[in-house]
């Protein structure tokens, strides 16, 4: 495998993580709790799908077969998403959002932090501005995941069930493959096993402070960096893709 070949392969998984969890938030877009929470759980989903966006562009930029962001999102199977599976499952109650969110925002700001130090310039770039919004991103899923576990019993609860079925998707997050490797002696991929102690003490004070028991024994889930998902994928997909794959090349 190339340099280039697993740059493209490396930020087209990095764009489908994206657009796959901004495509899974938008379903709360007017159906949230609250109209503050509302219109920021909505701009934090117009972020990801912005850094997805671009990330998508430099995909299709790498590929070099003329091929456009909206071909690479809307005109792919599920089998050539790579995406974590974490990022596809559903949204469930408020509490099950906010945990996902929370665990996927930790994760990206250690990620596009380091990413920023990348040998590749537009990498690098991109991920400074990332990190400027993911702060935001943490800071707000943090102190929600904090209200649910020390709220009543009723939002522990739910928060607990959502930490019980989520947490098998997590090692996940930090998994590599060739493509990292590649990257790795470029200096230009983030190494996962560096930052996954780090992830691991930042998530663990917070779901110890807002009183949850983190599972244990727990079978990993995985399968994502090889285009293998869990049903959900299928349908999402079915949704974001049905205008293109009806009307192909239909313009405005």
């Amino acid at each position: 495998m190339t340099t280039k070949e697993a740059l493209y392969q490396y930020t087209l998984r990095l764009g489908d993580a994206g657009l796959i969890l901004s495509q899974r938030l938008s379903e709360w877009t007017s159906k949230g709790p609250f109209l503050e929470e509302d219109l920021a759980l909505t701009n934090i989903t117009l972020d990801i799908l912005g850094q997805a966006n671009l990330l998508m562009e430099y995909a299709a930029q790498l590929e070099g077969s003329g091929k456009t962001a909206d071909d690479l999102a809307f005109r792919r199977s599920e089998r050539h998403f790579f995406n974590p599976l974490l990022v596809e499952q559903p949204n469930g109650d408020y509490a099950q959002t906010i945990l996902r969110q929370y665990l996927i925002d930790v994760f990206d700001f250690l990620f596009y932090t380091e990413l920023t130090q990348s040998a590749d310039a537009t990498l690098a770039a991109l991920a400074a501005k990332s990190v400027k919004e993911i702060t935001y991103h943490v800071r707000h899923t943090a102190a929600w995941v904090d209200r649910f576990g020390n709220g009543t019993e009723e939002s522990h609860a739910r928060l607990q069930k959502a930490l019980n079925e989520l947490w098998r998707f997590t090692d996940e997050l930090f998994e590599m493959n060739e493509v990292d490797e590649v990257l790795l002696k470029e200096k230009i991929a983030v190494d996962l096993n560096k930052i996954k102690p780090i992830w691991k003490q930042q998530v663990y004070a917070t779901l110890q402070q807002a009183q949850l028991s983190i599972p244990e024994n727990v079978f990993m889930q995985t399968g994502g960096r090889k285009g293998k998902h869990s049903e959900h994928l299928g349908y999402i997909l079915t949704e974001m893709q049905y205008l293109q794959r009806t009307y192909p090349d239909a313009k405005w």
